[in-house]
């Protein structure tokens, strides 16, 4: 509940800054795009909506799923429209301190003020969006937001809350398609590891990478080490942990919707907002090494009966391998007899 009032004020302060932020960069002229890329004629603006789906369940991901302390939760969303030659971040590059900060800790400030350089300087960034918290894994948040010829481009961030510096997004996602927009654009998410924060799991304590490693998506065999929360080696990809829509709808002259309140829900939406079926990943069984041998009992001259033991790690779940036998047994003969 602490870490839910936390995220709320989080929140509210975010709106405030966007939109006193959106009064200094409202809309700026690109510089001219590369010529490497795709150029947009589409003559009108294009307005859509997002809606951000979280998928992150027990049951898609039961390694230490968290569920207090904090619980399976997602941080705001915040995105930007922009030109060819901008990147919010980059897999395989160095995040900036702003996606440092925010993979982090949630903390928004710096990756906002970098934004508004980047518009400044580079002319590149046209608008800001943001949408709200959700409390819970599996929940739901909406925003909507513009775009133009010239800044027919979208990015955006959301961190996975509880964890090192670990997110999901989108890098440079092209709306235009030649002379038109796109009218609809699903994208699934998987979680990205910042490389600032060498955690391991989800509730890992603050470990500083140095020196710092490039952005790298994490895998069910990536980082190859069986204590990462993501680690299901019997698995070739892993489900999306998330789902990101984006749908065209009529145009109207607001350049951007700001959500003034936090979604709240933490369950899966009902009817047919969510097409896709439950997915149940199967977890192993993880037991610890064995014990060495325990002593020898029995008789001098008789053989006797030694015993080594382990113990269990990780309970399987959803169909997974079952445990093996924790307890082990041998012949053995006393050693010292008088």
């Amino acid at each position: 509940m602490e870490t839910s009032r936390k995220m709320l004020s989080i929140s509210d302060a975010l709106h405030h800054l966007l939109v006193m932020m959106l009064t200094v960069i409202p809309g700026v002229s690109s510089m001219p795009v590369p010529t490497d890329v795709p150029v947009c004629t589409a003559s009108e603006t294009a307005q859509y909506s997002l809606t951000f789906t979280g998928k992150w369940t027990q049951a898609a991901f039961p390694k230490q799923y968290p569920v207090y302390r904090p619980p399976a939760q997602w941080s705001n969303l915040i995105g930007v429209t922009h030109s060819s030659d901008y990147h919010m971040w980059q897999s395989n590059e160095f995040a900036s301190n702003g996606v440092r900060e925010f993979a982090e800790k949630g903390e928004a400030w710096t990756i906002m003020k970098e934004v508004e350089t980047a518009g400044e300087r580079i002319q590149s960034v046209y608008g800001i969006l943001s949408a709200p918290a959700v409390v819970g894994g599996s929940g739901q948040m909406d925003t909507e937001f513009e775009v133009l010829a010239r800044h027919s481009y979208l990015s955006f961030i959301v961190r996975i809350v509880p964890s090192p510096d670990w997110f999901v997004g989108a890098d440079s996602v092209d709306l235009c398609d030649g002379d038109h927009w796109k009218e609809k654009v699903t994208l699934e998410l998987f979680p990205y590891d910042a490389g600032t924060d060498s955690g391991f799991t989800f509730s890992s304590p603050n470990f500083e990478t140095i020196p710092q490693d490039r952005i790298t998506q994490i895998t069910s065999s990536f980082p190859s080490h069986p204590a990462n929360s993501f680690f299901y080696p019997r698995l070739k990809h892993l489900p999306p942990i998330a789902k990101v829509t984006l749908t065209k709808i009529k145009k109207t002259n607001q350049i951007i919707s700001l959500p003034l309140e936090p979604t709240q829900s933490n369950l899966l939406p009902t009817g047919n907002e969510i097409e896709d079926q439950l997915i149940n990943t199967p977890l192993d069984c993880e037991v610890s090494a064995w014990s060495p041998w325990g002593l020898c009992k029995g008789k001098c001259g008789d053989s006797g009966i030694q015993h080594r033991t382990r113990y269990v790690i990780m309970h399987p779940a959803n169909n997974g391998a079952a445990c093996p036998l924790l307890d082990e047994e041998r012949k053995c003969f006393p050693d010292n007899c008088l």
